[in-house]
This record gives structure tokens, sequence and C-alpha cells, in this order.
């Protein structure tokens, strides 16, 4: 693992930045394929958006893409985490509009067993874990994680690959580290993510492929029920890109969902994986 702070080489960031001190920041997570950054304009307009939600001082955008460019040259195959820090200042949750952002990157080797469940697929649990409702912060990959880090903790306890996130409220929002799709016929539906999750870029791809196909696509409030008379279900991230999933386990004693079909994994794979 490689880290870069503020375009220089560097593993240590001071107790006193506001990541540290109340995960103040959003972050994206890039796939990286013979030195290059996938859908790249895609992550860099995520994060303005992130900054722009949380109030942050303007960045040097062409400066930070020119940071993530060098740090992925020679790279055949990986993940760069690239987190926009407030940066450092002040105790309290009050914060001075002349703090100057921490940007910090970070490369790592790519997960292998994205392949291997790209062929094979996937099953998912139902957490016992929501998501808090909060339409202000919905959509944004903020730092604060903490959700995603506890239902993650229960996917390694138990013995599927993911887990299937509800609200509060009971309604589909999504997978731990993944958007969820679903088809019935030519009709596909993900999740209307107005109250709480992320608007993951591979999902943002998949809703433009899918607007421009013969296929019929809704953003919808649903309970997760919903996915037991689906044909076939998908999840994705910008990583992934796009894997099927074989059976959900929705209810504890009782059979799980399984699922055959995979043509609409088998549509949107091969325009996924491209840079």
């Amino acid at each position: 693992m490689t880290y870069w702070i503020n375009g220089k080489q560097c593993n240590h960031l001071p107790v006193g930045d506001r990541a540290v001190q109340f995960g103040d920041g959003c972050f994206t997570t890039i796939r990286i394929e013979q030195g290059q950054a996938a859908l790249l304009p895609l992550h860099i307009k995520r994060l303005q958006k992130g900054v722009e939600k949380l109030f942050m001082p303007a960045l040097d955008w062409a400066q930070l893409e020119n940071h993530i460019k060098q740090a992925v040259q020679g790279c055949k195959s990986g993940v760069l985490k690239v987190i926009l820090s407030r940066g450092m200042g002040g105790r309290g949750y009050s914060f001075d509009d002349a703090i100057e952002p921490t940007k910090i990157l970070s490369l790592n080797p790519y997960p292998e067993h994205y392949i291997t469940q790209r062929q094979k697929g996937v099953s998912l649990t139902l957490s016992p874990i929501s998501m808090g409702i909060n339409p202000y912060l919905a959509g944004i990959k903020h730092l604060n994680r903490l959700e995603q880090v506890l239902i993650k903790q229960f996917i390694d306890k138990s013995t599927s690959d993911e887990a299937l996130v509800l609200d509060s409220d009971g309604l589909l929002v999504e997978c731990c580290a993944a958007n969820i799709f679903w088809r019935k016929g030519k009709n596909v539906y993900t999740p209307d993510l107005n109250q709480c999750g992320v608007e993951g870029i591979m999902r943002q791809k998949i809703i433009e492929l899918l607007t421009e196909s013969d296929y019929n696509l809704s953003c919808v409030i649903r309970y997760p029920e919903v996915l037991a008379y689906a044909d076939e279900v998908i999840i994705c991230n910008s990583l992934m890109p796009v894997i099927p999933v074989m059976q959900i386990q929705a209810h504890k004693n009782q059979p799980s969902w399984k699922y055959q079909s995979r043509e609409l994994h088998e549509y949107l794979l091969p325009e996924c994986l491209m840079l």
C-alpha cells in the first residue's frame, strides 16, 4: 500500500485533521487498469458534489486530477482511494473557511475475488443493521461509514458474500459496499436514494446505459420482498464492476430467493468494464 498526502508520498496524518476528529470529508474509490483511472471524470464529479454539500473550501481540481494520474502511472491493476478532508482546524465542530483541505491518496492491489464473483455470482443475506435516514447527506460518499463497518462485521461472520441493507423504515437501500438492481422481464428497478445510501459511480453508469437501451428503468421505493419475484438481481460498484446475485437469504428459517438468469449482467458487463 502506498500513500500520498497533498501530492507528496507520506503515510502520516496529523491527529488534529478533521477527518480523524469528526470524519469531516468525502472520498471515492477508483478501479485502476493499465495505468488508467477508470471513469475518472465521474469520480471527480462525485468529489465535487461532496465538497459542495459539506461546505468545504474549493480545491484545485486540475491539480488533484494530475496527482491521481501520477499515482496510478505504471499500475497494471489496482485500487486508488481518494480522500478529501476539510483539513486541520479546531477542537470543536465549528470550522474556519480558511482551512486548507487535506488530499489523501492510497494505492492498493485489486481485489481478485471480484473476478471470481463475476463468473460465479454472489449470495446475499439480510443485514440486521439498518441505515439512518438523512436526506441532506443522501447520495454522497462522506467519511462517516460506521454503519458499513458494522454491516461488514456481520457479513464476515456469516456465510454470505454481501448483505442486503434496509433503511430504518425497512425499505431497500443498497448493499454494504454496492448498489443493487433487479429485473422483471424488460423492467429494471433500483432503490430511490433520496433519503439515504450512496449514489455509486457504477450505479450512475448503469442508469445511463439502461436509459439508452430497450430496458425500462425505474428508481423505486420498495420493501425487500419485491426481490422474491425478480427474474434477476445484480450488484455493482466501481471495482466489481457488476456481479450477478445467485441467492438472497432474506428471512431466517425460510427458503432463500434464487436466480438463474444473467441476461442483464451479460448486457451490462462489457460496457461497465470499459475505462
